[in-house]
């Protein structure tokens, strides 16, 4: 499997390599054997993408995703998803119902690599776009207007490479675009942006963080039409697996990133 990957592309293989070691567990918390297929086909040594907090970090934040996604698809059975910034996740696979609409988007060479990765897959698209241009709307409004739901977006390790503009237009080229939604962003904090040279994985790589925000709050204060519902910390999902978890979450409670949902309309 012939991958190029850039500055931020390469972060994708973060949580690539961490869900297919986790895989590979016997008493595995989360199964993504498309991680395995993609990270034995690349031949990729994990070691300086799997480190003990940022394993922790993405198991904890996809178990929580996982667990919400499901939960709005129950009550939303024909709903449509767009995974912002797609990378190599494989979630369509572990909440898909058999009804779901869902689009993977992602720049264009992003997307040029993901599908040499994944196969065509019945209601699943994959659109190359600069998430910030509305040029990308029109394809998934065609799908919302065919479902009953409000259109859920997710931004999972998305917003700490875009600067606070790109987020506030980010936001405006949703609510510009749909009526009504819910956008579920990961967010970390301020001072994971000062010291980001500390991070054990991301370190690693070439890639920047550009924003952090202390508060989902501080999102919703970018547009007018935007609320938050709700914040959670990935340290809710860690301090139950590990005693360097429960640790963690008690002496650096606010550190940790946090999984934030908003609506409009």
């Amino acid at each position: 499997m012939d991958l190029k990957l850039g500055d931020v592309e390469t972060t994708a293989l973060i949580p690539l390599a961490i869900k297919a070691n986790e895989t590979r567990r016997k008493n595995a918390r989360i199964r993504d054997e498309k991680a395995v297929e993609i990270i034995s086909a690349l031949g990729v040594d994990t070691a300086d993408y799997d480190k003990f907090f940022s394993h922790e970090g993405v198991i904890a934040r996809t178990i929580m995703l996982d667990r919400q996604m499901k939960d709005i698809i129950s009550k939303n059975p024909d709903m449509v998803v767009v995974n912002l910034g797609a990378g190599f996740d494989n979630r369509f696979e572990r909440v898909d119902n058999g009804r779901i609409r869902w689009f993977d988007l992602d720049l264009p060479d992003s997307v040029r690599i993901r599908k040499k990765a994944f196969p065509e897959r019945d209601r699943v698209e994959m659109i190359p776009a600069d998430l910030l241009n509305e040029e990308w709307c029109g394809r998934v409004s065609e799908a919302v207007k065919k479902s009953s739901s409000k259109p859920v977006f997710i931004a999972e390790g998305l917003f700490m490479y875009l600067s606070i503009d790109e987020i506030k237009t980010l936001l405006n080229v949703l609510t510009a675009n749909f009526g009504s939604g819910v956008l579920i962003a990961e967010q970390n904090c301020k001072m994971m942006v000062k010291n980001q040279k500390h991070h054990d994985t991301v370190r690693k790589t070439n890639a920047v963080f550009r924003s952090g925000t202390d508060s989902g709050e501080e999102i919703a204060a970018l547009n007018k039409d935007i609320r938050l519902v709700s914040e959670h910390s990935f340290n809710e999902e860690m301090s139950k697996h590990s005693i360097r978890g429960k640790l963690f979450a008690a002496l650096m409670p606010k550190i940790n990133d946090r999984w934030a949902t908003f609506e409009w309309g």
